[in-house]
């Protein structure tokens, strides 16, 4: 076995994905993260996104005019790569999502797309902790994220997703149904009050040139033609998403801190 071959057999989806140029790694695209981010209300706003990793949707925010810009990443090399994005606008840290280091109520939106889902449920509830106190009263915690479709999804039907999702993309991903996602939201104090969905078509081209437009496409096809091994490990994951397509969706939710209440400092 070549040395690409194990190390594209190895490499988790999203980061062979952009390996190979695609830049959109959303469940829902472009056209989902657009909605959340005019839902969140950016403008004058202290934002901090968890996880920004190339850094695509931090530049929408950054366009927004947000009054500050904090990314929290732990890899290293997105890191460097989001803060040439945000710079002379904000800064990229390097910290884990569950513990930022920032301070308290120091935010009025945090926003992560399509991290919390390839988190166990211990994690889950960390990172969303550690969001709702960065939050300020009256904050949003804005997240894209893969969901199952309908909410009373039989138990064994979601667990045989997960394990195709987690054979197929290298990693333990467990996406919840919409219920599950606001329930999680609501387990630390969070009141949801808007939530959106949308197709999760990732790997198929239309989505690629609304995602990538169609220079962005094409050299994605390319880089595709070029590389087999890579193709075959793509070419898995549209399958997997094929096959599921009827119960994986993307979901947007944006959910806000309630206000303080008399007394509370």
């Amino acid at each position: 076995m070549s040395t690409r071959t194990r190390a594209d057999d190895a490499l988790q989806g999203h980061w062979l994905l952009a390996r190979l140029g695609k830049r959109v790694l959303r469940p829902g695209g472009v056209e989902l993260t657009d909605r959340m981010l005019a839902l969140a209300r950016i403008s004058g706003s202290d934002v901090v996104e968890l996880a920004p990793g190339l850094g695509r949707t931090a530049g929408e925010i950054i366009s927004r005019r947000p009054r500050s810009y904090v990314g929290v990443e732990q890899d290293n090399d997105a890191a460097k790569t989001a803060r040439s994005i945000v710079s002379g606008h904000g800064d990229v840290r390097i910290a884990d999502a569950a513990h930022t280091g920032l301070p308290d109520a120091s935010s009025d939106i945090v926003i992560g797309e399509a991290m919390l889902t390839m988190q166990g449920d211990n994690t889950k509830h960390a990172i969303i902790a550690e969001a709702a106190r960065l939050l300020r009263p009256d904050g949003r915690y804005a997240i894209h994220e893969l969901a199952l479709a309908p909410d009373d999804l039989p138990d064994n039907v979601k667990a045989d997703i997960r394990q195709a999702l987690a054979k197929s993309i290298k990693v333990n991903a467990r996406p919840l149904t919409v219920a599950e996602w606001s329930r999680l939201l609501a387990d630390h104090g969070l009141i949801v009050e808007h939530i959106e969905t949308a197709p999760m078509a990732l790997l198929q081209p239309q989505r690629l040139i609304s995602d990538e437009g169609v220079w962005g496409a094409l050299r994605f096809a390319k880089n595709l033609l070029r590389q087999p091994d890579a193709r075959r490990r793509v070419l898995n994951m549209r399958r997997t998403f094929r096959a599921h397509r009827n119960t994986l969706t993307a979901v947007a939710i944006v959910a806000r801190k309630p206000p303080a209440t008399a007394g509370t400092p």
